[in-house]
């Protein structure tokens, strides 16, 4: 790492330091540049007005979003759904790296509202080219957590790839996050177990905590394993996003009850553009006032613990928590 991205580095850290009680902070955004998107997908953000399925916005668009939902930063990383891999690896690497460059230049644009993050992928990349995109986000980014996405280009979690590619996040001193939901037979909890179990001590993000639009039924056993695979394995953090409201409700009770560190370990987030943060955390706010009422509330948990949620553990919920974690992340990385 150059000496800027040092310096912005202990800047961010500084920020997140002074303010981290006070911050909401959207723990899974994707944006896109305008500029690099295809034609057809250029046409279609300008002139399209209904919304469809990971509708890309800008950087400007999120900080809009972020206005109306009162939410103060964002840990953003690029949208999938604007990278169209060809058959040419050079060709992957070249228009993912632009993605995150994209991501880093937002960072430095909007050094207050975003906490950049990466993307790498084994299979449209080679296992050779995700590495080097990996040292390239780290080094010369000075992203600290790394992104993969197994579902989205179907390769199971803990292939041999995968694993090459996060003992190298690792070695970098970055942390491996992945999508981890239900909507795909390719992020089973069984497989993102045995990566947390690669390096028990160093931290691991599951984004979605076993949602990304799986059906009812599929949907209903990865939540409950991912919530059970939580408690069991301490270095794994997860940000709530693209899941059902009732049992994001669930995991903040039963993390919440189980106390450090795992209270520690859950985030909010909205998968923007996937999902609106003013209506995530809208259903936020809410949730939680409900949570706060625990005399009145409908889950006989909190009610035999009326006390279990309060404004200030909210707060850490809805961005104390990841703020801490990136802020723990830095420093190691440093």
């Amino acid at each position: 790492m150059n000496s800027k991205i040092i310096k912005q580095i202990r800047q961010r850290i500084a920020f997140l330091e002074n303010h981290r009680d006070e911050l909401i902070i959207d723990a899974d955004a994707h944006i896109s540049s305008i500029e690099d998107m295809t034609p057809n997908d250029r046409n279609n953000y300008l002139n399209n007005s209904n919304y469809y399925h990971g509708k890309p916005i800008s950087a400007e668009d999120l900080l809009m979003e972020m206005k109306m939902a009162g939410v103060d930063m964002s840990l953003i990383w690029q949208n999938p759904a604007v990278i169209h891999y060809g058959a040419d690896q050079d060709y992957n690497f070249q228009i993912l790296f632009r993605a995150n460059k994209y991501i880093y230049e937002s960072s430095e644009k909007y050094p207050e509202k975003f906490i950049p993050a990466g993307w790498t992928d084994p299979k449209a990349l080679g296992k050779n080219l995700a590495i080097s995109l990996v040292e390239k986000c780290i080094n010369e980014f000075g992203f600290l957590i790394i992104k993969m996405n197994p579902a989205q280009n179907q390769y199971n979690i803990d292939s041999e790839d995968v694993v090459t590619l996060f003992n190298k996040i690792v070695e970098l001193g970055g942390i491996p996050a992945f999508h981890f939901g239900g909507d795909t037979p390719y992020t089973s909890a069984e497989g993102f177990e045995k990566l947390a179990l690669l390096h028990p001590e160093h931290p691991v993000l599951g984004i979605h905590m076993g949602g990304g639009g799986p059906s009812y039924n599929d949907g209903e056993k990865h939540y409950i394993k991912a919530r059970e695979l939580g408690l069991r394995r301490s270095n794994i953090y997860f940000a709530e996003s693209a899941k059902r409201d009732t049992h994001i409700e669930s995991d903040l009770i039963t993390y919440q009850l189980a106390g450090k560190p795992f209270c520690d370990h859950i985030f909010c987030g909205s998968d923007a553009p996937y999902g609106r943060e003013s209506w995530n955390f809208g259903g936020y706010r809410q949730m939680f006032e409900s949570l706060i009422d625990g005399i009145n509330h409908t889950d006989k948990r909190v009610r035999a613990n009326p006390f279990l949620f309060s404004r200030a553990v909210s707060q850490k919920y809805m961005g104390g928590n990841i703020a801490q974690f990136v802020i723990d992340g830095y420093k190691k990385m440093l």
